[in-house]
């Protein structure tokens, strides 16, 4: 029998974690550990090695950022973070995307689309709300020192693996990029894949990030229309 998901819950408002927590364990997901800063989000964390963090940004004592920080860089076993923001208020979530979280969540979010995110970036299709994500990278990204060398690491893509990423970063999913390319899903996701282990990336959001910052999409570069 598979075991269940494990997450951990870390926010300051009671409210929020007790009806995320009832909405996950209904969906069959096991919320092992709760945390009302990022001290204790860290702490569980190691205590009880979860599969993702629910992550809020803005608590007391020590914020999500940092806690994420921690988490990814401090954790044996690392789970995927997945942050809680009001993404209009929020301006740290470019930076936590850049700490290696694997998506953000809004805390309106629909109990089913809350059920199927943790699952889904469990499983590592970790760009949620792709058109969101898009805007809010876009709106955040900044270009530094760190850019010339992340040019030097888009020498390694081949022609077709810079289009991929390209569309990837413009919020197509697999379905999406084989119609587009006319490639099997299988293919995009080898495609995909190579991607992120030539580039040494954990998932597809530092994907996006990272076509930001090289400048293979501009900031407000509206993209091609939708298959």
């Amino acid at each position: 029998m598979t075991e269940p998901l494990r997450v951990v819950l870390a926010d300051d408002q009671t409210l929020v974690r007790t009806g995320f927590r009832m909405i996950l364990t209904a969906g069959g997901i096991d919320v092992v550990a709760e945390a009302t800063n990022g001290a204790e989000a860290v702490d569980a964390v190691r205590r009880t090695r979860p599969d993702v963090v629910l992550m809020d940004i803005r608590m007391p004592e020590l914020d999500g950022l940092e806690a994420t920080r921690r988490i990814l860089t401090g954790t044996p076993s690392e789970p995927r973070v997945l942050i809680l923001t009001t993404f209009d208020l929020d301006r740290y979530v470019y930076a936590a995307l850049s700490a290696g979280a694997s998506g953000f969540l809004l805390k309106d979010v629909t109990p089913e689309h809350l059920v199927a995110a943790v699952r889904m970036v469990r499983s590592g299709d970790a760009l949620l709300a792709p058109a969101i994500t898009r805007r809010l990278v876009a709106r955040f990204a900044r270009r530094d020192s760190d850019t010339v060398t992340l040019h030097r690491d888009l020498a390694a893509l081949t022609p077709r693996e810079l289009e991929v990423l390209e569309l990837l970063a413009r919020g197509l999913s697999n379905a999406e990029l084989a119609g587009r390319l006319t490639l099997s899903e299988s293919t995009v996701k080898t495609h995909v894949a190579r991607i992120l282990a030539k580039l040494g990336l954990r998932d597809r959001v530092q994907a996006v990030i990272v076509a930001y910052e090289t400048g293979l999409i501009g900031i407000g570069d509206p993209g091609p229309a939708r298959p």
